[in-house]
């Protein structure tokens, strides 16, 4: 990786996280201590993540790179102890990094054609957990996914059990005003949410399920092409467990 490609993702991360979190003109690490600004830390945990590295070893790469510190407003002298940014990774809370990722989705070419789905465990994963008798909290995660560029909009986390469409729903009406059009299997088959999606100008390509043969009917109407794009959230999600499993997987 070449510094001038990491130097190009520092100052785009940099300014991201200034209008994610504000203060665009706070100091990054101010003298006589106070902490580090919000914006600079997001932006090395970013950094950690783009460069593939734990903790400890971005924080050590980082020290002998002047130049993407001083993107940051930092310098070698300024960078906290791994075990600080660890901290600082559970403080922040997931609203920020949904403004962040929505900030930065805008920066992106978008299409009005939109897909939601669920990120679970494999089954294999589930199986190996009951035979050792290892209790695991499920993270569930429902992306808005942009069919075009593969952006990922918006997306909620959970560890309750809570049914896909409710969480569907919840993520859409924070969305209807940048959608024309949402693709989803039948799982988030709910006629209140149909309602309200073309209430709001939204229409919803949302498979029935097929109890009765006039729900068959509806499917059957269903735009195959429009919703067969349904299938790139599957790439999305297979490209984050490829490139950044080690970044996302739990370890509390």
């Amino acid at each position: 990786m070449s510094m001038s490609k990491i130097s190009r993702f520092t100052s785009k991360v940099v300014q991201l996280a200034k209008n994610a979190v504000g203060g665009r003109s706070e100091v990054a690490a101010p003298e006589g201590g106070g902490g580090f600004a919000e914006y600079a830390v997001v932006s090395l945990h970013c950094l950690r993540v783009y460069l593939e590295k734990s903790y400890r070893e971005a924080l050590d790469l980082l020290s002998e790179m002047p130049q993407i510190l001083g993107e940051i407003g930092l310098n070698a002298a300024d960078l906290p102890d791994h075990s600080t940014l660890v901290k600082w990774f559970d403080k922040i809370k997931t609203t920020l990094w949904r403004v962040l990722l929505r900030r930065e989705a805008q920066l992106r070419k978008r299409s009005h054609r939109h897909r939601r789905d669920v990120f679970r465990p494999r089954k294999r994963e589930q199986t190996l957990c009951r035979r050792t008798n290892y209790r695991v909290q499920t993270l569930k995660v429902t992306a808005l996914v942009d069919t075009e560029s593969q952006a990922i909009l918006d997306v909620h986390c959970t560890i309750k059990k809570r049914h896909d469409t409710q969480l569907g729903w919840q993520v859409a009406r924070r969305n209807t005003g940048d959608l024309a059009s949402l693709v989803a299997d039948k799982g988030y088959n709910w006629m209140k949410s149909r309602k309200k999606l073309r209430e709001d100008g939204v229409r919803p390509l949302i498979k029935h399920r097929e109890f009765r043969p006039i729900d068959h009917a509806y499917n059957v109407r269903i735009d195959g092409t429009r919703y067969r794009q349904r299938a790139m959230c599957e790439t999305v999600f297979s490209t984050i467990k490829r490139t950044l499993g080690n970044a996302v997987r739990a370890r509390t």
